[in-house]
């Protein structure tokens, strides 16, 4: 069963399916990738995360990412992971290691085994056990329900069975099982952990004891570093980054992608002495960021574009009370619900202009899970120095993907708080919230400080918060707000922020330029062109608006071709750097079926444009 991904190139649609696979050679020795498969409610994201951290904790680096239908139980989800003794930044196409809880796992993804790759499956599954005439396949038959059923006496506790297969899938690898078993102990309570930890014995030593040790694709343990590896995924780092940013209040309505930062920012709440809130809907959500902000604290809301959608009246009640809040935008395919639990960049352009009128907005879309740490701080900074609202853009690729890293560097960390008045006001001049200044943001006063009545007015007004209809104050008060922007560009150009980034030698047969959760594909992508000696170099785009023009112009100039990657249908980044630049770019790879971009899928596309 092959499965069909729609690319357009310029603008030709282009169907490839996945038997390109097979011409493309394992790149590293080092290199494992493993699968694990089942239905919704078995428990099938949280093997493959225990799998894979404990990978991690035996030194290897670790990419994982999970693919779910919108569904409480029933359907098929699967975990995928790529394991390896240097960094890796996506997924590949190929696994090495199917662990498959039910046979439409095998059925769907045997297709993607690399050869002398193994399927670890219940052995009373007897639908599993077709093997293929003159196959390099190696099955690994386990009774993973008698053994839970016989030998645990866990008869209605059939998710167990997942700690079978993982222990019978560290014996295939011939890993260390203390780590799996630690792990195993620090995730459940102690009685269930207990269960787990000889669930998973037992299966590790089923294969032991009944197969040889003729499986290939090895793992092996490597030094640690001096520093412990993370593992998390963006939502977790986009959430760490709020802790340390000074967040105070975290309100969202669970959407996925970003149910995830809700879930973490609730456990976190006491450690960090913040609140989280699960309101009503989205539009209590903004609201209620809105009230906080405007009450001193730091405050941020999360949703996807059906939720923002709710928020965008919101949004532009923040652009024009001038109250700094951060909005982050989860992406997945629409319009309507479209596919709820897989990914998209639709709305890129729809976040940049959401809400009526014009008012300043700073876009910002992380690529990385450090970048999701480091830009949501900044966002928070950027927020209340120029008391606007900030979106961060991601999707759900970068958001439930897991990584393993290295420890956020917190010296790269600095608060600003920019013009608040702290204890009291004591200018002779009555304060105006709304005070019009060089920069456009004004002196900004918390309800309560002494000497100053603090107006917060949605409808046009004058410095002081009071209606006004006035068209020579209207137009004073437009262009107050406006000017933000231009300070945050000269801003971005004095402190050399990076608004965008450049990988690979400018001497290059193509340039690709990008931005978001593409990232790592595309990095991959690179890696492999450079294995058959193709140079390729890539500009990621962090900051969407205010626009980085000039880098991107300087890039375009220097490139003999150019070719966008987004996944979508209508090349929104192509139509920003028109829009921009006034140029158009040679070559567009597009990809808009829910899923991410696969490297090698990607590398051939790119090959194409050379």
């Amino acid at each position: 069963m092959n499965a069909l991904v729609g690319f357009c190139k310029t603008e030709t649609s282009l169907i490839i399916d996945t038997t390109m696979f097979n011409q493309w050679p394992d790149m590293e020795n080092g290199d494992f990738s493993f699968l694990i498969g089942g239905e919704a409610g078995a428990g099938i994201a949280r093997a493959g995360f225990l799998f894979a951290k404990a990978c991690m904790r035996g030194g290897l680096h670790v990419f994982g990412t999970n693919d779910y239908q919108s569904l409480i139980r029933g359907g098929h989800n699967f975990y995928v992971a790529r394991v390896s003794d240097r960094e890796v930044f996506s997924q590949m196409d190929f696994v090495h290691l199917i662990i498959a809880l039910n046979s439409e796992t095998v059925v769907l993804h045997r297709n993607k085994l690399v050869p002398n790759g193994g399927v670890i499956y219940d052995k009373d599954d007897l639908s599993q056990t077709r093997e293929e005439p003159n196959s390099s396949v190696k099955f690994y038959p386990v009774p993973m329900r008698r053994i839970v059923i016989e030998e645990l006496k866990e008869p209605h506790n059939l998710i167990i069975m997942n700690s079978v297969a993982l222990g019978a899938a560290t014996a295939v690898t011939d890993y260390d099982l203390n780590l799996l078993a630690e792990l195993l102990k620090e995730t459940f309570k102690p009685e269930i952990a207990e269960t787990n930890i000889k669930a998973a014995r037992i299966g590790y030593n089923y294969i032991k004891e009944h197969f040889e040790a003729n499986f290939e694709h090895k793992l092996r343990k490597m030094a640690q570093t001096k520093s412990p590896r993370i593992f998390l995924n963006g939502n977790e780092a986009v959430g760490l980054g709020a802790l340390k940013a000074g967040c105070k209040l975290y309100v969202s309505y669970p959407m996925t992608p970003t149910t995830g930062l809700l879930h973490f920012m609730a456990s976190n709440e006491r450690d960090f002495n913040m609140v989280t809130i699960q309101p009503e809907g989205e539009i209590a959500a903004i609201n209620m960021a809105i009230g906080a902000a405007y009450a001193g604290v730091r405050a941020m809301t999360a949703t996807s574009g059906g939720g923002f959608c709710l928020m965008s009246e919101g949004l532009g009640m923040s652009g024009m009370t001038e109250t700094p809040i951060v909005v982050m935008v989860g992406q997945r395919p629409g319009p309507s619900t479209g596919l709820p639990t897989y990914t998209a960049q639709g709305d890129l352009r729809f976040v940049i202009h959401a809400s009526q009128g014009e008012f300043p907005r700073i876009v910002i879309a992380p690529g990385d899970f450090e970048e999701c740490f480091y830009e949501t701080v900044r966002a928070f900074n950027w927020a209340e120095k120029y008391q606007l609202p900030v979106i961060l853009l991601t999707d759900k690729y970068v958001l439930e993907s897991e990584v393993s890293a290295e420890r956020f560097d917190m010296d790269k960390v600095t608060i600003e708080r920019g013009l608040v008045i702290r204890d009291s006001y004591t200018e002779s001049r009555v304060y105006g919230r709304y005070e019009v200044t060089e920069t456009g943001a004004s002196p900004r006063a918390i309800p309560s400080t002494a000497g100053a009545i603090v107006r917060a007015n949605s409808d046009e007004h004058d410095e002081f918060g009071l209606v006004t209809e006035d068209p020579a104050v209207t137009t004073t008060m437009c262009e107050k707000r406006m000017r933000k922007l231009y300070y945050v560009k000269r801003e971005i150009e004095e402190r050399n922020i990076e608004t965008t980034k450049f990988y690979g030698s400018e001497e290059a047969e193509a340039t690709i330029i990008s931005w978001g959760s593409t990232k790592g594909p595309i990095k991959e992508a690179l890696r492999l062109l450079s294995a058959e000696g193709k140079n390729v170099n890539f500009l990621q785009i962090l900051y969407l608006h205010p626009f980085p023009k000039a880098k991107v112009e300087e890039a375009m100039n220097k490139a003999r071709k150019t070719a966008v990657v987004e996944n979508n249908n209508t090349s929104q980044l192509s139509s920003l750097i028109r829009d921009h630049v006034l140029r158009k770019v040679d070559h567009k790879i597009l990809k808009y079926d829910g899923r991410p971009f696969s490297p090698i899928m990607l590398a051939e596309r790119i090959k194409e444009v050379l």
